[in-house]
């Protein structure tokens, strides 16, 4: 009964939520009205899920803009960063999430950004746009192994958020996910089960100083943070 609310809820909230963002982008310039409409969506659907946020963290959260990092197990990730981060962000999604009807039509009034993967050249002008939004005061989330973890691992790191961090030079905050995986694996559409999901977030990595050939470096820092972080599993983070 709890999944086929869960998946009837998913389905109408996801059209109508995403109807009424369409109608009410052209008076949101910003897309912060926007972002609250997604987070009601995530909330709903966490909760008729029967899902609890355990979130900490979130006084490393100071001196906004940043660019999170984060792994990525399964389409609870998204939900549960909607759900737990207390402040406006956009997401750097595939091209073909944005060529969805109504919610596709909705990321994209909400100022979210398209990366065209088989095509390098509008993939780096997508680049250099987000860079330019990000030093204005956009926070942006990025999933750097690109796709989903079928068993958890964190798979290797993709090179264009760090040439997109190294453009912005706004500090990078690691997040750890732990738990989306086991409720709702790669493939499913909605939570198999009940449980509980933790967010682990990072302190912020500095990038001050650092020219675009430290790509190697801010990635092993990352990617050593993002495994610390995930490894803390149930425990607090200091």
């Amino acid at each position: 009964m709890r999944k086929a609310l869960s998946l009837l809820n998913l389905l109408f909230t996801t059209i109508f939520l995403s109807v009424i963002a369409l109608i009410i982008s052209p008076f949101d310039r910003r897309g912060n009205a926007i972002h609250g409409i997604a987070r009601f969506w995530a909330a709903t659907h966490i909760r008729i899920g029967g899902i609890k946020v355990v979130t900490t963290g979130l006084d490393n959260i100071t001196s906004p803009p940043y660019i999170f990092m984060c792994n990525h197990q399964s389409a609870l990730d998204i939900y549960s960063l909607l759900f737990s981060l207390p402040l406006s962000f956009r997401w750097i999604a595939k091209r073909q999430l944005f060529l969805i009807p109504f919610f596709g039509w909705a990321l994209k009034r909400a100022g979210h950004i398209s990366i065209d993967r088989e095509n390098p050249r509008e993939a780096l002008k997508a680049i250099d746009e987000a860079a330019r939004k990000i030093r204005e005061g956009m926070n942006i989330i990025i999933f750097p192994e690109g796709t989903r973890s079928r068993d958890g691992s964190l798979l290797p790191f993709k090179k264009g958020g760090f040439s997109l961090a190294l453009r912005a030079m706004v500090p990078v905050v690691p997040i750890g996910i732990v738990g989306t995986s086991a409720l709702q694996p790669k493939g499913s559409f909605i939570p198999g089960r009940k449980g509980v999901i933790y967010i682990h977030i990072g302190k912020p990595i500095s990038l001050e100083g650092m020219g675009r050939s430290a790509k190697g470096e801010v990635m092993g820092s990352v990617r050593a943070d993002i495994e610390r972080l995930m490894q803390a599993g149930e425990a607090p983070m200091e």
